[in-house]
């Protein structure tokens, strides 16, 4: 087992429609507003951006992502990762009755030397932080968005 590579799914259920999901998502410069494990976001092209990330845990990960699917009728977007993380990770919204279900897919290697070091040891953490990160951004998409609010919808 490479014990550097991890293979990540997520799955979300948001009371707002697939559409507004999507394009919540699909602007990642916005993410820090609603995301608080993203701290920061600098988009270098239309398809390209610097991401810093940064969960319980004291490190910073930071990766360039490169867009390579924006399909916005299949409510996919996928993006490769270079840097701290190397691999891809990719966004599929579907809907589910009047809301939505958002599936988070990643599969990456620690480039990080610090990671690496305690590969094996640190594993266990490594992943209770990532699932820390990822409620936290269920939560935040979800207020940012309004549906935690019955009835009211936040325009994105």
């Amino acid at each position: 087992m490479d014990w550097t590579r991890y293979r990540f799914r997520s799955l979300w259920t948001l009371p707002v429609p697939p559409d507004t999901v999507y394009e919540a998502l699909e602007r990642v410069e916005d993410y820090p507003r609603w995301w608080p494990q993203v701290r920061e976001v600098a988009r270098r092209d239309d398809t390209t951006g610097a991401l810093r990330v940064r969960s319980l845990l004291p490190y910073d990960l930071t990766f360039t992502a490169h867009a390579l699917r924006r399909d916005r009728a299949a409510g996919v977007l996928r993006s490769s990762l270079t840097g701290d993380i190397e691999g891809w990770a990719g966004w599929t919204v579907t809907a589910v009755g009047p809301g939505s279900l958002v599936r988070y897919d990643q599969v990456v290697e620690v480039r990080k030397a610090l990671l690496r070091r305690f590969a094996v040891p640190g594993r266990p953490l490594f992943l209770a932080n990532h699932r820390l990160m990822m409620r936290a951004g269920r939560r935040g998409l979800l207020a940012h968005l309004g549906g935690d609010r019955p009835g009211e919808r936040r325009a994105v």
